[in-house]
């Protein structure tokens, strides 16, 4: 056979393959950096299958669990006709109902659950509907931005264990079996409502929350953050932020950038104050 013979017999073994369907083979090849080449059932003359590093069962070794003459069945995730690839799942054969759960999600739609666990890393959520997971206290999980609009320094500020909630589903975590949530997006958005009634050049009380080597943070209303530069703190030069303020101080600042995409507000300090020649700016 010849090599376009070769290349045709591969496509058209590829053609008869859909996403979601199972397949069988053994095992070939393991890298570290690619995972597992597969000979597939029905075509044996070339590893057609892929199972990259991603794709193991959770709760395995990853790798390790693995080897050379293992007959595996995996779930087609997709193909690719023109690399000549069959790229699988292990992990979505291993547990099928936490998958088609998972699958079955769309983004947006609003998950109810109960906090299983609160770690560093994030917040597991044992949701009312779907399977357990096999190896975390929760199939939903929430990372520590999509928690909540506003500034907080522990996740205990916001959820408590065993709590009842509702978030929105983001997307399916493929990697680690389950849906990314959102607790923020299900209540509404500070900054939003900030920015419609405010514009660049106002002037608002605020109180100094941090200092950084950078600048400062000033609370201006509930959960509205903005960052005074530096060089925005006064008209005089300022090495440290620590040199002119104390968090906790009461200031007035100016609105020097409002960007709504970005939920980012900008501010100066010394734009309420007069300038080096004595006038206001």
């Amino acid at each position: 056979m010849n090599e376009a013979s070769d290349d045709q017999d591969v496509r058209n073994f590829l053609v008869a393959i859909n996403i979601g369907d199972l397949c069988g083979g053994v095992v070939t090849e393991i890298t570290r950096s690619h995972g597992a080449a597969v000979t597939l059932d029905g075509f044996s003359t070339k590893a057609l299958g892929s199972v990259g590093p991603l794709d193991l069962p959770w709760g395995d070794a990853r790798l390790d669990a693995l080897e050379v003459g293992r007959r595996i069945t995996a779930e087609v995730t997709a193909v690719d006709l023109g690399e000549g690839i069959v790229r699988l799942s292990m992990a979505a054969a291993a547990h099928p109902e936490l998958w088609a759960f998972l699958k079955g999600l769309e983004r947006d739609e609003i998950l109810s659950g109960t906090i299983a666990a609160i770690e560093s890393f994030g917040v597991f959520v044992a949701l009312d509907d779907g399977p357990a997971h096999p190896v975390f206290p929760g199939v939903g999980f929430i990372t520590y931005p999509e928690l909540a609009w506003q500034r907080f320094e522990a996740a205990e500020e916001v959820v408590r264990l065993g709590q009842r909630v509702s978030c929105a589903f983001l997307q399916f975590d493929t990697w680690n079996g389950e849906a990314r949530l959102s607790l923020r997006a299900t209540r509404p958005d500070p900054f939003r409502a900030f920015a419609a009634d405010n514009e660049v050049g106002r002037t608002l009380p605020g109180e100094v929350t941090r200092l950084l080597p950078f600048g400062a943070f000033v609370r201006v209303a509930e959960g509205i953050e903005g960052l005074v530069p530096l060089e925005e703190l006064a008209w005089t030069s300022v090495e440290k932020p620590e040199d002119v303020l104390r968090v906790g101080a009461g200031v007035l600042a100016v609105i020097t950038g409002l960007d709504r995409e970005r939920r980012r507000l900008l501010l100066s300090l010394r734009q309420t104050s007069p300038g080096p020649d004595g006038a206001s700016r």
